[in-house]
């Protein structure tokens, strides 16, 4: 079940919020877990077992964690956490990583080692890194244990953000889980988040998407016009841009729908000036986490240029493999690592005297490059599609000239939307209407019934509705 599905918006919310709305309120976190558990369940009716084993197993984690910190027993909690870290991460690896060494394994050895064909737990990536930041803080005592065990199961499998993010901090709810007040401005402002989050995913990403699923099936991508391959990556970096920030939207909106606030994941990442800037504006709550959790432990900035040039570099290694099991994910992250790398040494140094249109170019086309490498697990497609956007198959064709012709206006609505051009209208029309207020809530309204019949109207026959981090 997905968001842009009528059947999550017309019966399952509708159940779910009108249920949740007449709930005793020491009800509800029980209610919002059952609810949660069963929306997992729709997709995944087996592995729900496996979430509720890493619910109970963290919770008690986070009960021993406390208990030997209270009782001055160090070495105790540090095994716990220990314990925690070693069955979260094996569960994930054993789950998503498995079948990608024993098949490395038989082509390297010509072995024919076997392995259950295993489908990957949804959501597995980010529930377990909610729980890994829950026993972590617990253990630094940044955060109490929470000693409720319905209060911690609805934080893990909270149906918002369950799926595909954003990854929520357990400190970040922890007041929340236990007190939160519903009011009817935060409602609306958790309806309006949630319609332009649909808007962004049905309207934009589905549409563009089909452009790059058009050229992206063409087979061999050796004979393929630079016109085409730019278009093909230009529409992908929309289509992933928009789906993963749309349900981003979407879960921060019902999280308000709910009492919730979820801190943002997205800021107008392709308005950014660098890769360094782009990576503190894309996926923002999974690049905390690594900061949080993983650089900062092995050391930062804080012992010199060569430590922090590894730890950087281990950092994205494993920012590439959480995205998937395969070489080119893990050539992503690298590609990225090695950029960053440059820029913390001496590019950014040099791109700041440089005005600022081309640091913008800079950004996009490295961005672009790497969109390329993470779409296609392929390396002799990836290396056939790199020839292809500098004119191995030549520069254009008819072709080439229909398709960017017939889709000019989407791509041109596509990066508006991606600036904070829609964001500097909206808020000069408020100012604009700010002594006729009846007139703006009108237009303003307006505006987000409209967006939402539009996307009630191509969802009733459009087939097309991935969504992509649904594999991570």
């Amino acid at each position: 079940m997905v968001f842009s599905s009528l059947l999550f918006l017309f019966i399952y919310l509708c159940f779910v919020l009108l249920v949740y709305y007449l709930c005793p309120r020491k009800f509800k976190n029980f209610f919002l877990f059952l609810s949660s558990l069963f929306f997992y369940a729709w997709g995944e009716p087996v592995y729900i077992l496996l979430m509720l084993f890493s619910i109970v197993f963290n919770y008690a984690c986070g009960l021993l964690i406390e208990r030997y910190a209270l009782s001055g027993n160090p070495s105790g909690k540090k095994w716990v956490v220990t314990l925690s870290i070693v069955i979260n991460l094996g569960l994930l690896g054993f789950f998503k990583y498995t079948g990608f060494l024993i098949d490395n394994f038989n082509a390297l050895l010509s072995a024919n080692v076997s392995f259950l064909d295993l489908s990957l737990p949804i959501g597995i990536s980010f529930y377990t890194f909610q729980t890994l930041s829950y026993t972590i803080d617990v253990y630094r005592g940044n955060v109490a244990a929470q000693h409720n065990l319905i209060d911690f199961g609805t934080y893990v499998s909270l149906f918002p953000q369950l799926i595909a993010g954003p990854i929520v901090r357990y400190s970040d709810v922890a007041a929340q889980l236990k007190e939160r007040r519903e009011s009817v401005d935060q409602f609306a402002m958790g309806v309006h988040r949630f319609v332009i989050g649909l808007g962004k995913k049905v309207l934009l990403a589905n549409q563009v998407g089909l452009i790059w699923n058009e050229i992206s099936q063409t087979g061999s991508f050796s004979e393929l016009p630079a016109l085409t391959a730019w278009i093909g990556a230009i529409a992908f970096a929309f289509q992933i841009y928009f789906d993963f920030s749309g349900y981003s939207d979407m879960a921060i909106g019902l999280g308000h729908m709910f009492g919730f606030t979820f801190l943002e994941n997205f800021d107008t990442p392709y308005i950014a000036k660098s890769i360094t800037d782009f990576w503190r504006r894309w996926h923002i709550s999974l690049s905390s986490w690594f900061r949080e959790y993983l650089y900062i432990p092995l050391g930062g900035n804080r012992r010199g240029k060569g430590r922090q040039i590894i730890n950087l570099l281990i950092v994205w290694t494993l920012t590439g493999l959480w995205h998937g099991a395969s070489w080119n994910f893990l050539a992503w992250g690298l590609y990225f690592g090695v950029i960053l790398v440059l820029e913390k040494l001496f590019l950014l140094t040099w791109l700041e005297k440089i005005p600022a249109f081309f640091r913008h170019l800079y950004a996009l086309l490295l961005i672009l490059f790497g969109w390329v490498l993470f779409a296609l697990e392929d390396f002799s497609q990836i290396g056939s599609y790199f020839g292809a956007l500098f004119g191995s198959g030549g520069w254009g064709n008819g072709s080439s000239v229909f398709l960017l012709y017939t889709n000019a206006a989407l791509l041109l609505l596509c990066a508006i939307a991606s600036t904070n051009l829609p964001r500097r209208i909206g808020s000069g029309l408020n100012r604009l209407l700010a002594g006729r207020p009846v007139i703006w809530v009108i237009c303003k309204n307006l505006f987000y019934v409209t967006v939402l019949l539009l996307c009630i109207a191509l969802l009733v026959g459009e087939s097309y509705n991935p969504f992509l981090y649904f594999r991570f």
